[in-house]
């Protein structure tokens, strides 16, 4: 066994998954269960990302220019702002802390 034959499983999953999404029907997919569903999940997912990449240094806090752009979306969000404003709200807020050296 080898770390090849995991990389050719997961990319059959993947492959299954995307082509399972053809066949159900659409009814099954627009309702606002799922959608709302789908927006929570990008969410956690985002938030575990930013979690696991704090503590990927021995288990310590590092705090860097992810933080504030974070908190900045989250309040514009807050705020209902649209989306595309969030994002790039964001990016110059972390940008703008490690061009200045501040966070890096």
């Amino acid at each position: 066994m080898s770390i090849w034959l995991g990389v050719i499983a997961a990319a059959l999953v993947v492959w299954a998954l995307k082509n399972l999404g053809y066949v159900i029907p659409q009814r099954l997919v627009q309702g606002p269960l799922v959608t709302q569903m789908a927006a929570l999940t990008t969410v956690a997912l985002l938030a575990s990302l930013v979690v696991a990449q704090a503590l990927q240094n021995d288990a310590t806090l590092s705090v860097d220019a992810r933080l504030p752009a974070v908190l900045v979306a989250g309040g514009l969000l807050a705020l209902k702002a649209p989306f595309w404003l969030v994002l790039v709200s964001a990016g110059v807020v972390a940008a703008g802390l490690r061009f200045f050296g501040i966070l890096v």
